[in-house]
């Protein structure tokens, strides 16, 4: 009776080796381009940071020189400190006005179905669409939103994207014009997750919107916010789209980031090496910020 245990066991053990190769087997393919298209140019960038590579020449060794040129090369440090400015106005206007999007829609008004699709409509909408049309709107002579501000009195508009005062403001507005609504969709999801129950008993103690908005509404979204926070800030250290369209990172160096700064030296300088030595910055910036959310997020986070 042992014996067939044993052997019973063993069977066992033989097909579940068999399933395990399987499906690893399965995998492979994905796992290889992982490997190729991923994982191997990771550290192939990061060798290459290191080095003088231009395309053409030996790479040269030249060890931490790229990082330290980066920090007296006046075009790198324009780029981040207008990095810095979109971030502090995008992510705080965009999560700002996604939740008061989505708790406005939430409360089920008439229409509301038709205000969620205007509202995510710009999020699906083609970034070179979007990039060109607002271009157009912000003509400073025949653009829309001049002659508008115009018909208000404003004898002198801003010069928007001609202006390097009002370029990056008015990037930013387009960004937050675009994502919100995907943030709303988001914001939707977590809201539809709070129990009715906890507002019905708010309201027999006597609590207004306002105060059901701050104890229950804000304490219970605060996951769908920390997860909103951290895709926000993520998106906005790696915003080019919107500036290669709108503004080429002018005028003069009024709207240069740092993915585009990093897309200039690589592709139209070819200085590979200094251009990989700035992702890394680039990437080292976006990992201490998001760790330093995960460490934050145990004080303000309910789960």
């Amino acid at each position: 009776m042992k014996s067939k245990k044993e052997k019973d066991k063993r069977i066992r053990v033989k097909y579940r080796k068999k399933e395990v190769i399987s499906g690893y087997l399965f995998i492979l393919p994905s796992l290889a381009i992982f490997m190729v298209f991923m994982i191997v140019p990771i550290f192939m960038g990061l060798y290459i940071s290191f080095t003088d590579y231009d395309g053409f020449k030996k790479m040269d060794f030249v060890g931490v020189q790229n990082y330290v040129d980066m920090f007296k090369d006046s075009y790198f440090l324009v780029s981040f400190k207008n990095n810095i400015f979109y971030t502090l106005f995008t992510v705080p206007a965009t999560l700002i006005l996604a939740l008061l999007l989505a708790v406005a829609v939430n409360r089920g008004i008439r229409g509301s179905a038709v205000f969620k699709t205007l509202f995510f409509f710009p999020y699906i909408t083609s970034m070179v669409a979007v990039g060109i049309i607002w271009t157009l709107l912000f003509n400073p002579t025949v653009g829309p939103i001049n002659n508008l501000l115009r018909s208000f009195g404003i004898s002198n508009p801003p010069g928007w994207l001609l202006s390097t005062t009002w370029a990056l403001p008015a990037v930013m507005i387009v960004t937050v014009w675009k994502w919100m609504g995907y943030y709303m969709i988001i914001f939707l999801a977590g809201l539809q997750g709070i129990p009715k129950q906890l507002y019905e008993a708010a309201e027999v103690d006597g609590a207004g919107r306002v105060k059901k908005f701050f104890n229950i509404t804000l304490p219970l979204l605060s996951p769908t916010t920390f997860l909103v926070l951290i895709l926000l800030i993520i998106n906005s250290f790696q915003v080019f789209d919107l500036i290669n369209i709108m503004t080429e990172g002018g005028p003069g160096r009024a709207t240069n980031v740092l993915v585009y700064r990093i897309y200039q030296e690589g592709f139209k300088y070819m200085h590979f090496g200094y251009a990989s030595a700035e992702a890394y910055f680039l990437f080292a910036i976006i990992l201490i910020v998001t760790g330093i959310q995960f460490w934050g997020q145990k004080k303000w986070v309910v789960y």
